[in-house]
């Protein structure tokens, strides 16, 4: 089985809390991860929009890109038609520099990138509107798999599907047409069970992110006060080998499903504290470990060659 390894740029730069980045360059980020042996970046605040600007980055680093977050607002107002606009420029760079997918994290009634809000005030679907929402998102799925570009469904603390029972009825209620993100952090973060989760959608996991956590500092979290941003600079978060997670049997248990496809560090946490490079030498150190124990073979070639 092959895997490959990449990370997210906001171990360098976060994007909802400033305070909580570093001062470096969208080149030296990649030379950083680079060097730690991951070969892939999803994209981040600092990337260019055109391809023409940011292959030659990409080349000269010998990185891949590997997926990239984009903001939806279906739970909010349901509009297929201002998601479908917003998202086209998306998939074109996208498919331009042959991203595998695009990772739709839902805003639209999120409390995720608010401080002021406890994570207690997190909003609750009905029903009726999970049933809803669902479709609505595997409608938006296809268009966009039809366009060349498919999605990856992105579970996440403070938003409409943060516990690991609206996965289940999210999964329930839509199609093959939205794929699943799955990642580990969120969804023990979310106090669910980690390894149950993949037994339970492992057919429709495109991507992973192997987001570890501590979780003293999630436990001393008080829900109605504190904020998913105030988890996060607390230190929530962190990488694969530093936390409290058994990655080891996680990815044991994706290779039990034959999963093949990227394997993501996203680790937001204050990069004084936890240098990015160090902390993304740390990762792969620890998922090399568990990947070649699970049976993967780790692909190093970076940027395609021609």
């Amino acid at each position: 089985m092959k895997a490959k390894l990449g990370m997210s740029p906001i171990a360098w730069w976060n994007d909802d809390l400033v305070e909580l980045s570093d001062d470096v360059s969208l080149e030296e980020c990649l030379r950083q991860s680079r060097s730690a042996g991951f070969t892939g970046m999803e994209m981040g605040r600092r990337f260019p929009n055109d391809p023409k600007i940011m292959l030659p980055i990409l080349k000269a680093a010998d990185v891949t890109l590997c997926g990239g977050w984009f903001s939806g607002t279906l739970a909010a107002d349901g509009d297929l038609a201002a998601n479908k606009d917003r998202i086209q420029p998306m998939i074109e760079l996208f498919k331009a520099v042959d991203a595998p997918c695009i990772v739709y994290g839902e805003v639209g009634r999120s409390i995720q990138g608010d401080r002021s809000i406890p994570l207690a005030n997190k909003a609750v679907l009905s029903d009726d509107e999970m049933k809803a929402y669902a479709r609505k998102l595997t409608e938006f799925g296809e268009w966009c798999a039809d366009r060349g570009m498919p999605l990856s469904y992105h579970h996440h603390m403070a938003a409409v599907v943060q516990f690991e029972h609206e996965l289940d009825a999210f999964m329930n209620h839509s199609g093959e047409g939205i794929p699943l993100l799955f990642d580990a952090g969120h969804m023990a973060f979310a106090g669910g069970d980690v390894l149950r989760t993949i037994d339970k959608h492992h057919r429709r996991i495109s991507h992973v992110h192997v987001k570890d956590v501590r979780m003293d500092v999630i436990n001393g979290l008080d829900w109605k006060k504190q904020s998913f941003l105030d988890a996060v600079a607390l230190g929530a978060f962190t990488v694969p080998g530093d936390g409290s997670l058994d990655f080891g049997a996680i990815v044991q248990k994706f290779a039990g499903y034959r999963y093949e496809g990227w394997f993501v560090v996203e680790a937001e946490q204050d990069p004084k504290k936890n240098p990015p490079l160090k902390m993304a030498e740390i990762g792969h150190k620890e998922l090399m470990r568990v990947m070649t124990a699970a049976g993967y073979t780790v692909e190093t070639q970076g940027f395609p060659q021609s």
